[in-house]
């Protein structure tokens, strides 16, 4: 009867399904700085290369 009741209480703990919950926000977030880094690396370095492009151009 006892193990029982420790089963019942195992299945209505909820702590977690919380912690798995906060591990997916984390990880979404993650994925979204890491993508929007790509995008502003990759947009500074158009900008480099154009600042870059103008300087070989100069005499």
């Amino acid at each position: 009867m006892k193990t029982l009741q420790h089963v019942l209480r195992l299945l209505k703990n909820r702590s977690g399904a919380t912690v798995i919950e906060y591990c997916l926000i984390a990880g979404v977030i993650s994925v979204a700085v890491v993508g929007g880094a790509s995008a502003i690396g990759t947009s500074t370095n158009n900008s480099f290369n154009s600042v870059q492009a103008g300087f070989d151009q100069s005499p």
